[in-house]
């Protein structure tokens, strides 16, 4: 079965939580803390695999979850780190994260990875970190910590995954323009053939070898006026287009107006996307061992007068002008090739070479810098815990509370267990040494203001 579009739910594993522990010896009066580490979560890894080409196995198996990191133990055991999950996808899908989509409709799906090449592996999913066992905050003055952190949770997303077909030619055209049966000549493909249109419904893949070379041939199911508004087969196939690096359209000479059809589909293959107007093309007649040489030439003049792509007269059935249009296309296909490494080459010289002497410069803050920023926000209490934040006025009363952010101290916050007050006082005093506390202060909060950190709340000070 054929599936070009999954939905799935991936879900990185938990980090393991660290553990309070202390040396409990014969003969060992107050053995120290020896509590170990948690384990870190599995990620969850994507790989492109060449052995692949349908999504289906997705539709059995929607949710991909990675293993949950192990505890930490006590006589300094470190928690088994989680097994990663690695997921094998076909070459040519695009990973969209479906949750950035659902809170922001307005804009591009975020693309998590495109694998276009064989064996590309990326990961989409991060497991947690493990949390520190007391072990890990002993020192002079703290001899005896009883303070250990939770294990961050994985990411998770929701995620749509797109398979494109990653080939050198696209057949386009009418329904039972040929290209099913151009396909299976060329190449050692074996797609569905029958007098009557819409007889593919899935894209076919071939290999067809020409003059020592191959081409990696895509036959995309007939397309029809309106196809780009999802009208027929509509544009659940269109997106298997857009890589190729060449089209082939096919029109059937024994159609009423040959220059009618060319046009109807080159216009639902801008409708889709202008970019493919500009890729290369080639256009051929199929069928021509059922009519004339008059017929055939009358055919060509009226295709060559509303296009300058070239135009071939073939029989699929007959071998008849396949050699010929095969090595036009792997001439189109290689210069395309040429073109991109161009491209690559200039872009690579432009991002070594020298800099724009008048360019404007650009000051940003360093990735430390960015981790370590953090904001204060002063909100309402009675609506702290509704999830509809509401900014406050700068009067501060008892029905006050703070909201603290940053990508630093809301990840200590997830590490802190808040059902441990030696913990909680942990977070008070990374606070304070980050400056928190102070900006806190300044901006009226006192001991028993309520503070909320990602989804944890407590007061400033230890009631």
């Amino acid at each position: 079965m054929f599936i070009d579009i999954a939905k799935v739910s991936v879900i990185a594993g938990k980090g393991g939580d660290g553990v309070v522990s202390f040396r409990k010896e014969k003969f060992v009066d107050r053995g120290g803390p020896d509590g170990g580490d948690g384990g870190k979560g599995g990620d969850v890894i994507f790989v492109a695999d060449p052995n692949m080409n349908t999504l289906a196995n997705f539709r059995f198996k929607p949710k991909l979850r990675a293993e949950n990191g192990g505890n930490g133990a006590r006589r300094n055991q470190h928690g088994k780190n989680g097994e990663n999950l690695v997921v094998k996808v076909p070459v040519g899908t695009v990973v969209r994260d479906e949750t950035r989509d659902t809170r922001h409709e307005t804009r591009e799906k975020l693309i998590l990875a495109d694998l276009t090449e064989l064996n590309q592996e990326t990961i989409i999913a991060r497991g947690g970190d493990g949390g520190f066992g007391n072990a890990h905050f002993k020192s002079s003055t703290r001899q005896a910590p009883r303070v250990a952190e939770l294990g961050e949770p994985g990411e998770s997303f929701e995620l749509t995954l797109e398979l494109k077909l990653l080939a050198d030619v696209g057949l386009v055209g009418f329904p039972n323009a040929g290209k099913s049966t151009f396909l299976s000549v060329v190449t050692s493909a074996k797609p569905e053939i029958a007098d009557y249109p819409f007889t593919t419904v899935t894209p076919n893949l071939g290999v067809a070898d020409i003059d020592g070379s191959s081409l990696l041939i895509a036959d995309i199911p007939g397309l029809i006026e309106g196809a780009a508004e999802g009208k027929g087969l509509g544009d659940a196939f269109l997106r298997h287009i857009e890589r190729t690096s060449v089209i082939l359209h096919l029109i059937d000479v024994l159609s009423d107006d040959v220059a009618g059809d060319y046009q109807k589909i080159r216009a639902e293959l801008g409708k889709y996307d202008p970019d493919l107007l500009n890729r290369p093309e080639i256009v051929a007649l199929t069928k021509i061992d059922a009519v004339d040489d008059e017929i055939v030439a009358m055919q060509s003049t009226e295709l060559q007068a509303v296009t300058d792509s070239p135009v071939f007269a073939i029989s699929s059935s007959a071998h008849q002008g396949t050699t010929e249009v095969l090595k036009a296309l792997l001439a189109a296909v290689n210069a395309k090739r040429c073109h991109f490494e161009t491209q690559a080459e200039e872009s690579q010289r432009s991002f070594t070479g020298a800099q724009d002497d008048n360019a404007i410069p650009v000051i940003s803050l360093s990735d430390i810098d960015l981790d370590q920023a953090w904001r204060v926000e002063k909100v309402n209490r009675s609506d702290l815990r509704d999830g509809d934040i509401k900014i406050a006025s700068n009067q501060v009363g008892p029905g006050m509370a703070f909201m603290v952010s940053g990508l630093k101290i809301e990840k200590f916050a997830r590490r802190t267990d808040f059902s441990n007050p030696h913990g909680i006082n942990r977070l008070r005093d990374i606070m304070k040494k980050m400056g928190i506390i102070h900006e806190l202060e300044r901006q009226g909060a006192t001991g028993d203001s309520l503070i909320r950190i990602g989804d944890n709340e407590f007061t400033l000070m230890e009631q």
